[in-house]
C-alpha cells in the first residue's frame, strides 16, 4: 500500500439507488415503501421550473412525515448554473433539520461546486444545530467533470460518492447517440475476413472509459463508484446486462429510474452463494497457507496469494452487510 490512503467514505449500502420525482407526492411515499438501499428525493431534471417549489414543500412533508427506516435518503438539488440551487439547499435542510443523509450535486465541473454546496450546507446544519452531517454525491456528466473527476473526489470530507450520468455526458462530448445508457450499433469492430471472406461485427461498450475512470476516482478516494441511468424501463435484460458489467469495473451499484429496476440492481449487485462461498474457501486456503509458513498456494488449480486475499474480503464483507441489512 502507498503511505497516502484516504480515509473510505460511511459503508453504506448502495446496491440500487431510485430516483423519484420531488413533484409527486404519491411516488415518493411508494419510494419509502419500496426496496431500494437508496432513494434520491429529485428537484432538478425531473420537475418542470413551474414545479420546483411544489416539490420542495413535498420533499419537506415526505421527510417530516413518511417512515424512512432501512434507508438511506438523499436530495438531488439544482445545477449550480440556475438560481434554484441555494434555495434547495436553504428549504429543505432547514424545512427537515436531520432527516437527509445526502445532497446529490448535479453536472459537477469542478472542486470548486463542491466547496459551494459544502459551504452552504455547513452554515445551514450550524444554524439549525442539525443532529447529523450531511454526505455528499457528486454526478459526473460534463466533460469538464470528467476532466477533473480526481479533484472532484478530494475537495471535501463530505463527499460520499461519485456517479455516471450518461444522458448528460453524452450530449456535453456530443457523442452520437440519442439513448439513456446501453449500447451503441455503431460502436463496434469487425474482425478480419476468414477463409471464406466472412466477417463479424462485435458491439463495443462505448461508456466502458468512463465508467472505468469514475471508478478508479472514486476508489483512490475512498469513494463509492455508482452507475448512472438505464432509460429504457421496458428492457430489463438490457439493464442487466449493463448492472453487470458495471459490478465487474468495480461500482457499488446502479441507479433505478424505475421500480421496476431497483429489484434487478439489488440482485446483480448482491454476491452469489456460489461466490461467496468460493472467496471463503480462498480465505480457509491463505489461512491454511500462513500456518504452513507459505505465501502463496492453489485452489481448484489456480494460484491464490495475499492479493487474492483481499479480493475475497471484499467479496465476504459485501455480503455480510447484506445480510446485516435484511
Amino acid at each position: 500500500m502507498s503511505f497516502t490512503v484516504h480515509d473510505q467514505a460511511p459503508a453504506r449500502l448502495n446496491r440500487s439507488e431510485q430516483a423519484v420525482p420531488g413533484s409527486n407526492a404519491r411516488f415518493i411515499e411508494k419510494a419509502a415503501q419500496g426496496n431500494a438501499d437508496v432513494v434520491f428525493l429529485d428537484l432538478e431534471d425531473a420537475v418542470a421550473p413551474d414545479e420546483k417549489e411544489n416539490a420542495r414543500k413535498n420533499i419537506i412533508a415526505a421527510l417530516n412525515d413518511l417512515d424512512w427506516s432501512g434507508k438511506t435518503v438523499s436530495l438531488r438539488i439544482n445545477g449550480l448554473d440556475t438560481h434554484y440551487m441555494y434555495r434547495d439547499l436553504v428549504e429543505v435542510l432547514e424545512g427537515a433539520p436531520g432527516k437527509l443523509d445526502l445532497v446529490m450535486v448535479p453536472k459537477v465541473g469542478t472542486a470548486a461546486d463542491i466547496y459551494t454546496v459544502d459551504c452552504l450546507i455547513t452554515q445551514i446544519e450550524a444554524a439549525t444545530k442539525a443532529p447529523k452531517r450531511i454526505g455528499l454525491e457528486a454526478i459526473i456528466e460534463t466533460a469538464l467533470g470528467m476532466a477533473n473527476i480526481d479533484a472532484i473526489a478530494a475537495a471535501s470530507p463530505r463527499m460520499e460518492s461519485l456517479h455516471f450520468g450518461v444522458a448528460d455526458y453524452a450530449a456535453s462530448t456530443k457523442a452520437a447517440t440519442t439513448g439513456i445508457g446501453g449500447p451503441n450499433p455503431a460502436y463496434g469492430v469487425l474482425t478480419d475476413p476468414a477463409e471464406d471472406g466472412h466477417r463479424d461485427y462485435h458491439w463495443g461498450d462505448m461508456w466502458h472509459y468512463a465508467i472505468a475512470r469514475m471508478v478508479v476516482a472514486a476508489r483512490a478516494h475512498g469513494l463509492r463508484p455508482l452507475d448512472g441511468p438505464f432509460g429504457d424501463i421496458q428492457d430489463a435484460e438490457g439493464y442487466k446486462a449493463q448492472a453487470r458489467r458495471a459490478r465487474v469495473l468495480g461500482c457499488e451499484g446502479k441507479w433505478a429510474i424505475h421500480p421496476s429496476q431497483t429489484d434487478l440492481a439489488n440482485d446483480l449487485f448482491t454476491p452469489s452463494e456460489a461466490e461467496v462461498a468460493k472467496a471463503k474457501a480462498i480465505l480457509d486456503a491463505m489461512d491454511e497457507a500462513k500456518k504452513a509458513g507459505r505465501g502463496a498456494v492453489t485452489l481448484d488449480g489456480r494460484l491464490i496469494d495475499i492479493a487474492s486475499i483481499k479480493q475475497a474480503e471484499v467479496m465476504v464483507h459485501k455480503a455480510a452487510q447484506i445480510a446485516g441489512a435484511r
